[in-house]
Parts: C-alpha cells; structure tokens; sequence
C-alpha cells in the first residue's frame, strides 16, 4: 500500500492527496478554531415547522460575501423580535466544515438583534474617526459649478428621488442634461454599486456634478451612505458631490462629507442648477439699473455743459481775447524795441569793423601815394639790391599799375 504525504506540501503529481483526505484534513483545522462573535445582514432564514433547527444566510454588510448559518429554533425564540430578511444580528458560532459536501458553515449558539443605539455609537466613533483624518474639513470641499454641462445622478431604480431631481432641475433649468445611473440604495448590494456609479459618472468628461440621492428611511435603510468605504470614495472623487439623501433630519455620513449637503432631493435641484426665470429676473433689473444709471450720468454732464456755457467767459467770447489784446500789444511793442535795439547796435558795429577794414587794407594804403613793386613773378620788392638794372617791374598804385625798367642804383 502506497505511503500518502503528511502534509500538502509534500503532495505532488504522482503523490497527490485524495479528496476524502483533504476533506479531512480541512475539517480537522476548521475543528480547531475557537468561537467567535461574528455580525451581518439575514438575507435567507428557512425555518420549518416542527424542525429544531433553522438555517439563515449571513451576508457581509459592505461587500458581496456570505457564509450559510444553522442555529437552534430556541435561540431565535429567545430573540426580543422575531428575526426576519433584511435583519442585521451578531451571532456567535463555531465554524463546522461538512466534508461530505466540502462546505463551511457556522453553527450559532446564540444571536442578538443589532439595536438602533449600538448602530448609532458605532456611527458616532467612525464619525470622531473620519474627522480626525480632515475627510469633513470644509477646506476639502470643492464648489459646484454655476451651469453644469451633465448632471450625474446616482439613485435608486423608479424611485420618488430621481422625479424630484429631474423635474425640478427642468423646471428651473429647461435645457440641464442628465447621466442617471440607477443602482441599489438599500442594502448589501448598495455600497458596491453606489461606489462603481459614482466612479463611472466621477470618470464622464462631461459631468461637472454628481447628484446622489435617495428617500427617507429609518437608520438600518440609511446606513449604506454612513458606510466608510462610500465615505471615502466621495472624498476620493475628483468632480463635486452633492448628497441628497433622506428627510432633513437624516444626516448620514455622506452629508458631511460632501461638498454640498441639501436637505432633500428637491433641494439638490435648486443646488445644482440656476432658476432661468430668476436669472431672467436678475438680467433684467441689472439691464435696468444700467440704464438707470447711464441716463442719471448723462443728465450730470448735461448739466455740467449748461453750468460751463453759462459761464461768462463762454458767454462773450471775445471778452478774453480783448482782456488779453493789450498784453499782447505790450510784448509786441517791447519785443520790436528790442529788436530795433539789437539791430542798430549791430549796424554800429558792423560800421565800425567796415572802418577798421578799409583803414587796414592795401586798397587804403595806395589811396595815400604809395606803391607796390613787384617782379616779374608776383614777388614784391622790399630790397632794392634784389632788383636788375634793365628788369621789367611791375608798379600798382590807386588807380591801376604800370611797368618799369630800373636804369640804375644809388650810391
């Protein structure tokens, strides 16, 4: 007979386990673990008259995970409420695994209804929690756009809150466009669902505002949107979030969290699109005020043109030009006495240079009798001994020149 491994690890292709023998094995390790207090929702509770056992489906409050239940009928009769579908408990169990049809359950020893005050305290400390980390801080929260191209609309299938947001943002608004995304707003399929609506719409490049919305409801149908990780995805998306959810005495967490809180899904309309007959409205008397305004200035410079031209300077005209004439007349007159001044001293002077001129110049010298002598060529004679007997010399005197010839030298 073959040697079967021990453990898994030893198992190979050739030595594998058999499956009565994994079987086994699991349910030996599941037969170790100890009780435990374990909570979430009833979504299937058979329980058959006469039968001293009952089984119920237990399934987690945020994601999509179950584990089947069995539990004695003396405990659920010892429940202060009988327990229905939809009901959220704490049970405490101890995991049984069936190796005949290789499944786990939990085998409940007893089990308590989950109070609306426990649910409240744990809301409460996720709400000092999510604080702390600044996910409500008022810095975060981003403003919403004046006239949003999409309006993203997350609620739930034919419900009163999608007619309250879409009628009245078209009443107000005729032309807003909607991206409605209907999903589950009540629970265990409503977190995941609401989450991947807002991460598609948040993702949309033409929505410029996500609108979730759901109507009133007691605090076990609104704890979806007090879940932490709806929490954090609003606080993660990047297009503004307006949370409509409920009456306006319902504050989940998502109220706090987003950036715009209304009170009702009516109220979110009146957020996230202007009323067109108040804008109307608004045009209208600003067009008013302007032309209010516009006529009140041009009466001022009307005025202000009347007050000028009644001004006697602007009355007669010609009152400054004569109250100015004799200025005028002065500085003409002492202008060309100036001038005449400058002029004739210049005339003196000039007569005077004119004088020195003639006085100095060879013209004035030959006036008086005296005579240049020259060469031949041009040089004048200032040494007799440099002149020739016989050399032709040229002689200018006032009124002309004449030649020469020198016959001789004295002494």
């Amino acid at each position: 007979m073959t040697t079967l491994p021990e453990r898994a690890a030893d198992t190979t292709a050739e030595q594998p386990w058999p499956v009565r023998l994994l079987s086994m094995k699991i349910g030996e390790y599941v037969e170790k673990m100890s009780t435990l207090w374990v909570e979430g929702q009833v979504v299937q509770l058979n329980r058959r008259p006469g039968a001293r056992t009952a089984y119920l489906t237990l399934r987690d409050p945020d994601v999509d995970m179950s584990l089947s239940v069995s539990i004695h009928v003396n405990a659920l009769d010892a429940m202060p409420t009988p327990l229905g579908e939809g009901a959220r408990v704490v049970l405490q169990a101890k995991p049984t695994f069936w190796a005949q049809r290789g499944s786990l359950m939990l085998d409940a020893r007893q089990i308590r209804p989950v109070g609306v005050g426990e649910l409240l305290a744990r809301l409460e400390y996720l709400k000092r929690h999510l604080a702390q980390e600044g996910l409500f801080d008022r810095e975060r929260k981003k403003p919403l756009p004046f006239l949003p191209r999409r309006i993203g609309l997350v609620c739930g299938r034919a419900s009163a809150a999608e007619r309250d947001v879409v009628e009245n943002a078209r009443r107000r608004w005729p032309s807003a466009v909607f991206e409605i995304r209907q999903v589950a707003v009540q629970g265990t399929d409503a977190v995941p669902q609401v989450c991947a609506a807002l991460a598609e719409l948040d993702a949309h490049p033409e929505v410029d505002v996500i609108v979730i919305a759901r109507g009133g409801g007691g605090v076990e149908d609104l704890l979806p949107f007090s879940n932490e990780t709806m929490v954090r995805a609003v606080a993660a998306a990047l297009t503004p979030v307006v949370s409509a959810i409920g009456h306006d005495v319902d504050t989940p967490l998502l109220d706090l969290v987003a950036d715009h809180r209304a009170s009702t899904p009516t109220d979110a309309a009146k957020a996230i699109v202007p009323d067109a007959a108040a804008e109307r409205s608004a045009v209208a008397a600003a067009r008013a005020r302007g032309h209010r305004a516009l006529t009140a200035r041009l009466h001022h410079e009307r005025r202000r043109l009347v007050e000028l031209r009644s001004r006697p300077v602007l009355t007669d005209k010609g009152a400054f030009v004569r109250s100015q004439r004799s200025v005028v007349d002065a500085l003409r007159d002492r202008s060309r006495r100036r001038v005449e001044a400058q002029l004739h001293r210049a005339r003196d002077h000039a007569a005077h240079l004119r004088t020195q001129v003639r006085t100095l110049s060879p013209q004035s010298t030959l006036d008086r009798g005296y005579a240049i002598v020259q060469h031949a060529d041009g040089a004048v004679v200032s040494d007799p001994a440099s002149v020739v007997v016989g050399e032709l010399l040229r002689v200018r005197v006032a009124r002309g020149d004449f030649g020469v010839k020198p016959v001789g030298h004295d002494g």
